[in-house]
């Protein structure tokens, strides 16, 4: 699969190469240039060098003739052989143009270094004339060669003349050439760069553009970009992505609709509930407290009377408005003193009542008719039954979080079972006949759950035989729900 780092690693290449390759171009023809202007010019510096040469082997030897010496002769054999050198490299530049002329010029040099030689020798033989006249001909000969230079040279300026205006024309032509390379090149180059971020940039606009539509909500466009590099691979992926967002969002407000439907429902339940619950109230309390108030009446007219019919009073009107909307743990508290005191006159000194309530806990709020079903829960199976009667002990204290109620009694216990059964609201009684409210331990721990949304309200702990406490753990703060 061809990816962008391939893509880009193409176009540098290309443009590497491209560049390499006119760089090449002109460097050969640049160094093609060159040695043809340094062939020329050394073809003129190796004729100066034979002139020049030749003139310093007459200075040479002119100081050798006026006064010999080893070190003279010396300097006279080394122009000698200078000039013989020079000689051998105008001998490689015959061509057709020069033939005749640099076949003379080469003769002259082979005259002048004879000349030489014979002047140094008849000078060696103590023949000073012969060998100045030998002297004469070399300086002769050395003006030859000087002119013969110019001559060569006029002829080589001639030679190279229509050379030297084609390379000017081929120069200029080079430039022009150069010029629409680059201009070419350039286009080209434009034209591909085009293309290459066309191939980037459309498929991320398009991925913009899919993106944009999914900020808008718009779920159902279908995200295509034909491309085979990683943009393709991530414009997949970015659609899948866009499907699963579109499913979960369908899945969520059908769970959501769901959820709702469900929460209504539970509404409805819970005000059934309630409702059912305050239907609930059992007139046989009634019956049997207006029977305890008449043999109690008979028996003494007192204050202690009266005290009993107001207490029945405020009992009965709390039960009755209560039931329906939340009240204090103090208001709790308050009734229950009242129906203790009911209790108390009825079984006398049968019921013992104990309470430790910390009055800085008696502000939370809690449902109507929570505690005293609980309680007379424990005078109906914890003191009714026993002939002596029995203690009931009241609690409430601070837990942090949580406020702590506890109800523990003396009576016979109740069973791992049916603890369970009440707790997990399993169990069915009909208990409710012997109670005030027709409200027994399964209606409490509804509504206290139904209330606080949490299910670990109420804990009974007892054996068989040895009593039972129920605990209440009651949140300070009711959970949202």
């Amino acid at each position: 699969m061809n990816t962008v780092q391939k893509k880009i690693l193409s176009l540098t290449a290309i443009v590497l190469f491209i560049m390499v390759a006119i760089w090449f171009i002109l460097t050969y023809y640049n160094q093609k240039m060159q040695d043809q202007y340094n062939d020329i010019l050394q073809r003129y510096l190796q004729m100066n060098e034979v002139s020049a040469s030749s003139q310093q082997l007459v200075t040479s030897l002119n100081n050798y003739i006026q006064t010999p010496s080893t070190s003279k002769l010396s300097n006279v054999e080394a122009d000698r052989q200078r000039l013989l050198e020079a000689q051998r490299n105008i001998a490689d530049l015959r061509n057709n143009s020069n033939q005749f002329t640099l076949t003379n010029y080469l003769n002259l040099i082979d005259s002048l270094v004879d000349s030489t030689n014979r002047s140094i020798r008849l000078l060696s033989e103590k023949n000073n004339e012969e060998a100045l006249n030998d002297f004469t001909e070399v300086t002769r000969l050395s003006k030859y060669i000087s002119e013969m230079t110019l001559t060569l040279l006029g002829t080589e300026l001639q030679t190279y003349d229509q050379f030297y205006r084609g390379m000017i024309i081929q120069s200029v032509e080079l430039k022009k050439l150069g010029v629409w390379m680059l201009a070419l090149i350039t286009f080209l180059l434009l034209l591909f760069t085009y293309w290459f971020s066309l191939s980037i940039t459309r498929p991320i606009q398009r991925l913009t553009q899919a993106a944009r539509e999914l900020s808008r909500g718009r779920f159902d466009t279908h995200i295509e970009i034909y491309a085979n590099d990683e943009i393709s691979f991530l414009a997949k992926t970015f659609d899948r992505m866009r499907v699963n967002i579109n499913n979960l969002i369908s899945e969520m407000q059908y769970k959501a609709q769901l959820e709702s439907e469900l929460q209504k429902n539970k509404l409805l339940l819970q005000e059934s509930q309630l409702r059912s619950l305050q239907s609930q109230i059992n007139p046989h309390f009634l019956f049997n407290t207006l029977d305890t108030l008449s043999k109690k009446a008979y028996l003494e007219g007192s204050v202690e009377t009266s005290d009993l019919l107001t207490s029945v009073a405020r009992l009965l009107r709390y039960n009755l408005k209560r039931l329906d909307r939340p009240v204090t743990l103090y208001e709790e508290v308050r009734v229950l003193r009242e129906y203790i005191f009911i209790q108390q006159t009825r079984f006398t000194d049968r019921l013992r009542f104990e309470e430790e309530v910390d009055e800085a806990c008696l502000s939370i709020q809690i449902p109507g008719l929570t505690i005293q079903p609980i309680i007379e829960n424990a005078v109906i199976h914890a003191i009714e039954p026993l002939e002596q009667g029995g203690t009931i002990t009241f609690r409430i204290r601070d837990e942090g979080s949580n406020v702590m109620i506890e109800i523990e009694d003396e009576g016979s216990g109740i069973s791992e079972e049916k603890i369970s059964q009440i707790v997990e609201d399993r169990f069915n009684s009909q208990e409710g006949d012997g109670h005030s409210t027709g409200i027994g331990f399964g209606n409490v721990i509804s509504r206290l759950r139904l209330f606080y949304g949490r299910e670990d309200i109420m804990e009974i702990q007892s054996e068989v035989g040895k009593g039972t406490k129920v605990i209440l753990k009651l949140p300070k703060v009711r959970e949202a729900g």
